[in-house]
């Protein structure tokens, strides 16, 4: 740049006249490899400095960072610092504050307001947001999760009427995740109304059998929900069918296969009477049934887990599930699980470890009719 405004200052000299040179001498490097002594009582040369009005052709006012004007046909450098519109509402990544029971602005995704879970707060638009206002029954048997539960059963095979079933292994793929909300977005227990998908494949695999697929349900569903305070209830409509597997119809041809299918609405509700307690209870009417299966379907439970999030060290956590059916004359099954549970910081985010039992019909809907006796050791993954 000053070597810029050095030639400059010739040309100027050349046409006008009139341009004065600078007050001190300009000291030049010496030549390469010279070395001279130090001249300790030689002045240091100030800074030279240019009169914009001396030099013709110049742009004026001041540039950007304090720079002065630049002769025509020479751009700047954009500017390093911010620019042009800004399109986020927030920074992408706001820092917590150091309190554990810290506040951030509303949509940040960070911890917000773990010292009062069910303080009322602002409530807005968001497309699919990071968490879920009525969430999945922990022990329920056909809820939409990632979990796998690896048991020893004591009842006769369903191909057999005497002897014990033995181990089998059972798994859920699928979750349960939010499309829309009107409402607010802490990190635990969001209020408002709010639009879900659900979704999961039921699958049983049988280790003793060359891990051969012997049945699996399918479940798509659509809730639609509101929640506010410790208080949340769904209006929800799912689908569920049952399949044989193809392995199992293959060493078991004369296993009567059937085309169990509901299709059904199902009001529930959910309250938390502590921070770590929570009770539920649903009512579902399937409109469309096949495969023996009858309309009505009753619910419930209790859950006591770790409201807050748990750090590396995790903790305890129990949850009972009841679920009743109009096709068993009113009978059903009763799973019950309790192990250790992380909680995630920034999310509601849930996984588990632990034991499970489960006494009565097999969730199973292939073996709707046949009762189950079972113990093992499974995880669950709930986001």
């Amino acid at each position: 740049m000053l070597l810029l405004w050095g030639c400059a200052l010739v040309v100027g000299v050349g046409r006008s006249g009139s341009a004065q040179a600078p007050s001190s001498s300009l000291l030049l490097p010496p030549p390469p490899g010279s070395v001279l002594p130090p001249e300790p009582s030689l002045p240091r040369s100030p800074r030279l400095e240019l009169d914009p009005g001396s030099v013709e052709g110049t742009m004026s006012g001041p540039l950007p960072g304090g720079l002065s004007p630049l002769l025509p046909g020479i751009d700047p450098l954009p500017s390093v610092g911010a620019a042009g519109p800004v399109v986020l509402d927030m920074p992408y990544e706001a820092m917590p504050p150091a309190s554990e029971d810290g506040y951030l602005m509303p949509g940040a995704a960070f911890p917000e307001g773990f010292d009062d879970l069910w303080a009322p707060r602002p409530w807005f638009w968001q497309l699919m947001p990071n968490n879920l206002i009525y969430t999945s029954y922990l022990a329920g048997p056909k809820e939409p999760r990632f979990g796998t539960v690896f048991y020893d059963d004591t009842t006769p095979a369903p191909y057999a009427t005497t002897g014990q079933e033995g181990w089998l292994w059972d798994s859920t793929i699928g979750g349960r995740v939010s499309i829309v909300r009107y409402g607010s977005d802490p990190v635990l227990h969001p209020q408002g109304f709010e639009v879900q998908i659900e979704g999961a494949a039921f699958v049983r695999l049988d280790p003793q059998d060359d891990r051969d697929l012997r049945s699996a349900d399918f479940r798509v569903g659509v809730p639609v929900v509101y929640g506010v305070g410790r208080w949340q209830t769904k209006l929800a409509y799912y689908h569920n069918s049952a399949h044989l597997g193809d392995e199992f119809m293959l060493k078991h041809p004369t296993f009567p296969r059937i085309n169990y299918v509901r299709d059904c609405i199902v009001w529930g509700n959910s309250y938390y009477l502590y921070d770590w307690m929570r009770l539920y209870g649903e009512v579902g009417w399937a409109f469309f049934t096949a495969g023996g299966a009858q309309p009505w379907e009753l619910q419930g439970g209790v859950e006591l887990i770790q409201a807050r999030p748990t750090a590396g060290q995790g903790a305890p956590f129990l949850a009972v599930n009841g679920f009743s059916r109009q096709e068993l004359d009113w009978g059903g099954n009763v799973c019950v699980q309790t192990g250790w549970a992380w909680r995630g910081r920034r999310s509601e985010k849930l996984y588990r470890i632990g034991f499970e039992y489960l006494y009565g019909s097999d969730p199973q809907y292939q073996f709707v009719y046949k009762n189950q006796n079972r113990a093992g050791i499974g995880m669950w993954y709930d986001y």
